[in-house]
């Protein structure tokens, strides 16, 4: 009997697909049948025809090999991530790195690290409070992320939440509001809030001993009410988060906790970084989860490929740059497609 002789017409090439996913990660053949049974009302007989169906494709038997691949990377992750718990895991903090310091036991070692004293001097601190910057700006027209409480995924879908008001107006808005998450300005609207905000940059300091030369206004700027966040994701660089205004609270996990977070859409996990629910996720049981508060005139050295989340504690005004000294292009190398 061939193939196309067992095969379901009542099961779709999307239900086919995810028979051979939950095949290559191990489910039980009696598991998927009845799975197709309730879902479908596939009659089990049926069901596990289709699924044996699927096992004995020569696709199958290839995308099996590539399970085992990347079982072993899985592997070899896990074995670093075992020897890291042999020694307490902290976020250290340290006054005014050296240059030399910073790049061997953090930048290429890929190892956080928050930096004090960089920003003692740094003008935006003492001049941008909520007046200051109604004063000076509040006519022009800024973009923010807006709608982010109707939308679980709303950084995955942070295009269509963007939007354009008086920047006096917005400020209102964050001063009157108290805690909350639907509206904050983001990395993402950074491209427009650079040129309408563009003098702010003047206030920014140019941090020679780790940042390269680069164009003014060349940043992200994030500026929001207590409660935005940011959820649990990794960068595709290396990033400076500079805390100009009001507290952030930073959970990090390392990237050879990868396998554990079900990363399956670009650099998203579904663990939500405010209550770790253990239950669906036993695999964090053991997993390190640094936590730190981020004070104003501090700098958090977020490495490449760690997971963060952020949450703001107070109305908070942060600057990120990327441009370091040392090469920071992994994004060539980042898979095209983001479906994992």
């Amino acid at each position: 009997m061939s193939e196309s002789d067992v095969r379901s017409s009542h099961i779709s090439d999307d239900w086919r697909s995810w028979i051979a996913e939950n095949l290559i990660l191990g489910a039980n053949e009696d598991e998927l049948a009845a799975q197709l049974k309730h879902h479908l009302d596939i009659p089990i007989g049926e069901g596990l025809l289709e699924v044996q169906a699927a096992l004995n494709s020569p696709y199958m038997k290839g995308a099996r090999r590539l399970r085992n691949r990347l079982q072993k990377r899985d592997w070899q992750l896990d074995t670093v991530a075992q020897l890291s718990r042999l020694v307490p895991q902290e976020i250290p903090r340290r006054e005014r790195i050296s240059t030399d310091d910073f790049l061997r036991n953090h930048y290429a070692a890929n190892r956080p690290v928050i930096i004090t004293g960089m920003l003692d001097d740094c003008p935006a601190r003492s001049k941008w409070t909520l007046g200051w910057l109604a004063a000076q700006f509040g006519d022009r027209s800024v973009e923010i992320q807006f709608g982010r409480d109707e939308d679980d995924s709303y950084e995955l879908n942070s295009d269509t939440h963007k939007h354009d008001m008086r920047f006096a107006d917005y400020i209102e808005l964050v001063r009157i509001q108290g805690r909350s998450n639907n509206f904050y300005m983001t990395a993402n609207n950074s491209s427009r809030n650079r040129e309408a905000l563009s003098e702010l940059w003047a206030d920014v300091p140019r941090l020679p001993e780790y940042l390269s030369p680069s164009p003014a206004g060349d940043g992200f700027l994030w500026f929001g009410p207590a409660g935005t966040i940011t959820p649990f994701h990794h960068d595709l660089t290396n990033n400076f988060m500079m805390q100009i205004a009001g507290r952030k609270r930073v959970k990090l996990i390392a990237p050879w906790e990868t396998p554990k977070l079900r990363n399956h859409r670009h650099c998203f996990t579904p663990v939500d970084g405010r209550n770790i629910d253990l239950s669906r996720f036993p695999e964090l049981q053991d997993v390190a989860i640094l936590d730190c508060i981020l004070e104003p005139g501090e700098i958090l050295f977020l490495p490449v490929g760690w997971w963060h989340f952020v949450e703001a504690l107070d109305i908070s005004i942060t600057i990120a740059a990327t441009n370091f000294r040392w090469n920071n292009n992994f994004v060539d190398r980042y898979p095209a497609e983001r479906e994992f």
